[in-house]
């Protein structure tokens, strides 16, 4: 009968042991809640943790994001499309663990508040709509941790 106990005993050990290291890829961040709410955030590499008291709460890619974008919106009392792409990054982690999952819906409607910031957007051409866009989004983003790395855009 102790055997078995101690059978388990050392079995719940080696579980909890292997479910407390962590290895974070390179690229990725990690960050953990523990049930107070309190946060970390792990580096790529090996990490010890509480498995019974942590979470991965986010896995956060730092290598580049995509996002498409096709947006109708009034110009002139017209509709115009957006099309194109954005590509963006996250540079700070933490700052962007708040937002992460709404990373590309805040872009996409900082982009068209931003595209309907000027004038006339028609009379723009494209590299100094891209650049202006960029630019706008850039000041707009830096408090979430994201940066705007291109923005190719055009409006038909």
């Amino acid at each position: 009968m102790s055997q078995n106990i101690l059978f388990l005993v050392l079995c719940a050990a080696v579980v909890a042991a292997l479910l407390s290291i962590k290895r974070i890829p390179e690229g990725t961040v990690y960050t953990l809640r523990r049930f107070n709410g309190q946060a970390r955030t792990l580096q790529p590499g090996t990490h010890l943790i509480w498995p019974l008291l942590e979470r991965v709460v986010h896995r956060i890619s730092l290598t580049g994001h995509v996002l498409p974008l096709d947006e109708l919106f009034p110009v002139s009392g017209v509709n115009a499309r957006l099309s194109g792409k954005i590509f963006w990054q996250v540079v700070d982690a933490e700052r962007a663990d708040a937002s992460i999952d709404r990373a590309e819906a805040l872009i996409r409607a900082r982009a068209l508040n931003a595209a309907r910031a000027t004038d006339n957007p028609r009379e723009e051409t494209p590299e100094l709509r891209n650049s202006r866009l960029k630019a706008a989004l850039n000041d707009s983003l830096r408090d979430v941790g994201i940066v705007i790395t291109r923005v190719q855009v055009g409006l038909a």
